[in-house]
This record gives structure tokens, sequence and C-alpha cells, in this order.
């Protein structure tokens, strides 16, 4: 495949999941991050630790865990939040009917110049003006 692999936030969750309902996917988030060309955005690094320390989460990180996740998953270039990227995701969410978080992430792989974005979120295959969505799970 050429050109990088954008992550979304649920790759990374499931790379640190425990759950033995989970180790499939946890097994194929693991191998993905092993990849070299993969890229992600600043909300992505937001969400994952929002996400691994909430709570109510079945096995919550503490702060420093998961501050140590994120300084490692920097090692993949990460899109900056710009105003730009906020327009565009605007523009996205209008014309393809989905949520701002959604298209934030889709113009974040597209600025990184991903042509696939890693997700189970979105669905499989559907192209969004050349950044397609790849279930990896499926």
């Amino acid at each position: 495949m050429s050109g990088p692999r954008f992550l979304d936030t649920n790759i990374l969750l499931y790379a640190i999941s425990r759950s033995p309902t989970e180790s499939v996917k946890a097994a194929t988030a693991r191998r993905i991050l092993h990849s070299k060309e993969l890229a992600l955005s600043v909300q992505v690094l937001q969400e994952f630790y929002v996400q691994a320390t909430r709570p109510s989460h079945p096995a919550p990180l503490l702060h420093q865990q998961a501050v140590e996740l994120v300084e490692t998953f920097k090692r993949y270039p990460v899109a900056d939040l710009t105003l730009d990227l906020v327009d565009a995701a605007l523009r996205s969410k209008e014309r393809y009917q989905i949520s701002y978080w959604d298209a934030a992430i889709i113009e974040a792989a597209r600025v990184s110049g991903c042509r696939v974005l890693l997700s189970e979120d979105l669905n499989h295959n559907q192209d969004f003006g050349g950044v397609r969505v790849e279930n990896p799970f499926l």
C-alpha cells in the first residue's frame, strides 16, 4: 500500500484493551501499530486520553499511563488542529451528512496525505473525496 494510513481513535483503544471479548481486535490493532506508515491527529490523541482514563472504562488507565502512551503514539506524524482543518471539517460534515468529529478525522487524514482511514466507526470502503475508510476488524 502506498502512502500512510490514518488511525482513528478506536485503533489505539483496542490496542490497549485487555478485555477477553476484544482479544482478536486488540491483536489486530497491535499489529497495525507495528506498521511504519501511519498518521494520526491531535484530536485522536485527545479522544484516546479521555476514553482511556474515564472512570466508566472497563479498565481505566491512570493519568501517567495514558500520558506515556500518548507520548509513544507521537512517533507517528500528528496532524495539528488548525482553523483550515476546522473549516474543511465543517464543509465535509455538511456534504457527507456525518458528525463533525468524524468529518474532522477525515480532514485530518486528508491533510496528512492519507488515502486510507482505519476505523470501525464509518462505513467500510466508503470514500470521502479521496479518503477511503477501511475497517481492519472485518
